[in-house]
């Protein structure tokens, strides 16, 4: 674990190396992917068979590939109804949050008399990508699938890996309940590109959206262009504005909420008080033995985990801004302060009774968020994902009038005198 003080002569250069640290996949895993996606672009079905027998230890047969919308909706049935509840109550708050960011379609006519405007469509298809190696997430698939069909997608694909044939029945259950379309046997990177390009079996979408391994994300940054992607998504990360007020148990659990996920996840601690900043860090090491994922957290925080000590919280924003970290939680007695300083960031968590983990899961925001610094120039998740805008224009006799000779002058500037005759021709010139 890394210990910083803002205070001490050689910050700087450490923080920029912290900040700098990318944690993503290399050279290699972008060859292997490479090699992958152009292997299922030329073989399709043959070669996700190989993958999946490869990798998953399960050759699925012919009929076993697409689970059935009956085994969803069994599964569904048969969970304890507390489960049941929570599931629902997530879908719900999830679908209201979504539902309120459907653009308006914009109509009016300008001074010069030209009709202007643009319309929303959604896209035809949406793959939806559901890790299942390491942990089966329903919680992905709700806040995928939710957005997509709020959004009005036609068809909703999800893949998801199923180590030795077995599929978590809350996957299954979560499908059911966000009104999937389709559900396939493949995971990793040849999941992605059958989506992309299509197989005998696997229809190709227009856009692939959710999380996974490196080999996931780095099939998505190269098929971009072929389909539209949310994000390259890499490890999770979260960033910690604590005072010495809050609770070091509490804090202790926030930092490892996100070291669970993955070995390569990161937690970071910003706080104006050594003293509990050693609190933290002791309460971090009781916690670890505590969990059934000890082992992946451990080797995340000690591999990735920092405790910033500062001389006041007032410089925590600006170090909030330079990480621009997947999440930020702001435990203090005046959050709102020092959230209106934030300006890079995934997702933000207000106060001592807002931990990250709730986001996760029934908040209703989505938690399919930005990492590796790209909250500088990107959002989470949301229905825009999912549709596209088409502007149109409509020009009268009367109003091609006004702006017709102006666009001539400058096509004809730049060289282009088809298109200048183009207008021309109807100014009667």
């Amino acid at each position: 674990m890394l210990r910083l003080a803002s205070r001490d002569p050689g910050f700087a250069a450490a923080f920029a190396r912290l900040v700098k640290d990318r944690r993503e996949s290399d050279d290699n895993v972008a060859r292997d992917v490479q090699t992958i996606i152009e292997d299922v672009r030329l073989r399709g079905d043959e070669a996700l068979a190989e993958y999946t027998e490869r990798f998953d230890h399960h050759l699925p047969a012919d009929d076993e590939w697409r689970i059935s919308a009956e085994a969803c909706r069994q599964a569904f049935d048969d969970l304890p109804p507390e489960l049941r509840a929570a599931l629902e109550l997530a879908a719900q708050r999830i679908r209201d949050y979504h539902q309120a960011q459907l653009p308006e379609d914009r109509d009016y006519t300008d001074a010069a008399g030209i009709r202007l405007g643009a319309k929303w469509t959604a896209v035809d298809g949406a793959g939806l990508y559901v890790p299942g190696g390491r942990a089966a997430y329903p919680s992905s698939l709700l806040m995928n699938a939710i957005p997509a069909k709020v959004a009005g997608v036609g068809r909703l694909v999800v893949v998801t890996p199923t180590p030795k044939g077995v599929v978590n029945p809350l996957v299954l259950a979560a499908a059911h309940l966000a009104g999937v379309d389709e559900i396939w046997r493949v995971g990793g990177a040849q999941a992605i590109a059958a989506l992309a390009h299509g197989t005998d079996r696997i229809a190709p979408v227009d856009v692939i959206t959710g999380p996974g391994n490196a080999w996931v994300a780095e099939a998505k940054r190269q098929l971009y262009g072929v389909v539209g992607i949310d994000m390259v998504a890499g490890p999770s990360e979260i960033l910690v504005i604590a005072d010495a007020k809050n609770d070091p148990q509490w804090i202790a659990a926030d930092l490892l909420s996100q070291a669970e996920h993955d070995p390569a996840a990161q937690s970071i601690l910003i706080t104006d008080d050594a003293g509990f900043a050693d609190q933290v860090a002791d309460t971090v090491g009781v916690e670890i033995a505590l969990l059934p994922t000890a082992k992946v957290a451990k080797a995340s925080w000690e591999a990735h985990g920092t405790i910033i000590v500062v001389d006041s919280l007032d410089e925590a924003p600006a170090l909030a801004n330079a990480l621009a970290a997947e999440h930020v939680e702001i435990a203090t007695d005046d959050p709102e302060r020092l959230f209106a300083q934030i300006r890079h960031a995934g997702s933000v968590f207000l106060g001592r009774m807002t931990p990250e983990a709730i986001g996760d899961y029934v908040a209703g925001p989505n938690h399919v968020l930005p990492t590796g610094r790209r909250a500088r120039f990107s959002s989470g998740l949301s229905v825009l994902d999912f549709m596209k805008r088409t502007s149109f224009i409509a020009v009268s006799d009367a109003s091609i009038l006004a702006v017709g000779p102006a666009a001539v002058a400058l096509a004809e500037a730049e060289g282009l005198a088809a298109h200048a005759r183009s207008i021309e021709l109807r100014l009667g010139l």
